[in-house]
């Protein structure tokens, strides 16, 4: 059985493909990275000139580290 939903399935996957130790920002749908920076404002910034005026913004580890629940 397969508890994940569709739409987590895909946000985990955008989150995987993401640099690791670097600011992201995705789509209101989180659905695509549109800005990727070394700091919050670039990603910002970035954001911005791309036409994303509400991103989600984080910041991606080091390294993923598998979780079980």
């Amino acid at each position: 059985m397969n508890l994940m939903s569709p739409e987590n399935k895909n946000r985990l996957a955008v989150l995987r493909s993401a640099p690791l130790n670097k600011w992201i920002a995705l789509s209101q749908d989180e659905t695509a990275i549109v800005a990727i920076g070394d700091t919050y404002a670039e990603v910002s910034e970035r954001s911005e000139s791309a036409g994303v005026s509400d991103p989600i913004i984080l910041k991606t580890p080091e390294e993923w580290v598998p979780v079980s629940l």
